[in-house]
């Protein structure tokens, strides 16, 4: 299978490259969504991501962000091409030289204080709407499909998560929370509701295996998962989920701050992040028990440990 995949890589650079292939191989450990291989020619050496087919949209929507990010000065590898070949969706990138900021030599709360002033840059792209679908790369509108109970929009998803905190709620029978908890909860959700956020682009998984750090100790920003949303706080609560399940790529107290100050935001000002890490958390939980009924049980647990740490 594997020989297979870099067969695949190999013959969509040659066909873009014009040129015969010298050296391939797979990039293994640092992403889970797509498969990734190296592939060099005489002339260039170039990365190429491979999905299947159906997941071409999230290729055009990673081209369009890295494009809009490399003009508020982030550094990202440039897109060559993107497109679909034997049923598989690509991309090819330049190839970045350097090591990854996991592995880097580099101070890690140096790549994190730069990760906190990307963030603020990416924040400033002009987007439009809500949500993780982009349908007009012209405008830079995004949105989120509509389901039961919500229209897709962000005062939608957060009624539905208020609704949903009733007297029969699934998450109290998983033991998530207790009725009288789920009135604190319902009251915390009314005040997102009523606060006036600003919304932005997020990369979606800002963390130190997204980075490649160079021999001038530049760090370039990888592989975007992005969407429009409330802005610091999505990208601040992605942060802390991470921190909380104790993730490899986690930021520890110190790269916390030290990201926080890239940004320049004050840590004492967390209260919304928190609260909307939770209504997250809540609604993926409901999420799987709709939809994924074999993550019902790690989701549940990590919502009842942020509610928990929120509440206490």
């Amino acid at each position: 299978m594997e020989d297979a995949v870099v067969i695949q890589a190999e013959r969509i650079a040659a066909d873009f490259l014009l040129e015969q292939v010298k050296a391939s191989y797979r990039i293994i450990g640092k992403g889970i969504t797509n498969q990734v291989c190296a592939v060099e020619t005489g002339s260039r050496k170039v990365v190429v991501r491979m999905n299947d087919k159906n997941t071409f949209p999230s290729f055009i929507k990673e081209k369009w962000c890295i494009e809009q990010a490399a003009a508020v000065g982030v550094p990202g590898p440039e897109v060559l091409s993107i497109g679909i070949v034997d049923e598989t969706a690509y991309m090819i990138q330049t190839f970045i030289e350097g090591d990854n900021g996991l592995d880097s030599a580099v101070p890690k709360s140096y790549v994190w204080r730069k990760l906190g002033e990307y963030a603020k840059l990416i924040h400033s792209i002009q987007v439009k709407g809500y949500g993780g679908d982009l349908i007009d790369l012209v405008n830079g509108y995004f949105q989120s499909p509509s389901h039961a109970g919500s229209d897709g929009s962000w005062l939608g998803y957060v009624q539905y998560n208020i609704n949903s905190l009733t007297e029969h709620d699934r998450l109290i029978e998983l033991g998530v929370i207790t009725q009288m908890e789920s009135k604190r909860v319902r009251k915390r959700f009314e005040n997102l509701k009523s606060t006036r956020f600003r919304f932005g682009l997020n990369h979606g998984d800002i963390s130190l295996k997204n980075t490649i750090v160079n021999q001038a100790n530049q760090v370039i920003l990888l592989d975007w998962n992005p969407e429009v949303s409330v802005v610091p706080h999505a990208t601040v609560a992605q942060l802390m989920h991470y921190q909380i399940l104790g993730l490899e790529e986690s930021a520890s107290v110190e790269e916390f701050k030290a990201f926080m100050d890239g940004y320049g935001i004050s840590e004492k000002d967390l209260t919304e992040t928190r609260h909307f890490l939770l209504l997250r958390a809540f609604d993926n939980l409901r999420w799987a028990i709709d939809r994924s009924p074999d993550l019902i049980v790690p989701y549940a647990a990590f919502a009842k440990q942020l509610l928990g740490m929120i509440m206490e």
